[in-house]
């Protein structure tokens, strides 16, 4: 399934990471793709509350959970301009489906990072 929201479709996911040699480039890849499989999931589910929508971003949370680890053993890590981005990514996300009030927070709440 591919992205359908154009916006969403063109949006360049971990811009801060991609180029940035402390990231694998391999990796930012897999984190770029765990947020383009968010919008499919939202765009196949379609949540229509917030709570809805925070079962999905979590799940997708964990996600990045797992690649820090893989990022740990590349010696790399889910840092400040990491974090910052991926958190920037989420609330975008939510932005383009329809939640512009979601809590920057609440959408990454499960994170270990």
């Amino acid at each position: 399934m591919a992205v359908t929201d154009e916006r969403m479709a063109q949006y360049a996911f971990l811009r801060a990471m991609a180029g940035d040699g402390y990231y694998p480039a391999h990796l930012v890849e897999k984190g770029c793709g765990i947020l383009r499989a968010l919008c499919e999931r939202i765009e196949a589910e379609r949540p229509r509350t917030l709570d809805e929508l925070y079962v999905l971003t979590h799940a997708a949370t964990e996600r990045f959970n797992d690649l820090d680890a893989e990022l740990q053993d590349a010696d790399s890590e889910i840092e400040t301009v990491a974090r910052e981005q991926i958190g920037a990514d989420f609330r975008e996300i939510a932005r383009a489906y329809g939640f512009p009030d979601a809590d920057s927070e609440d959408l990454i709440a499960p994170r270990d990072w």
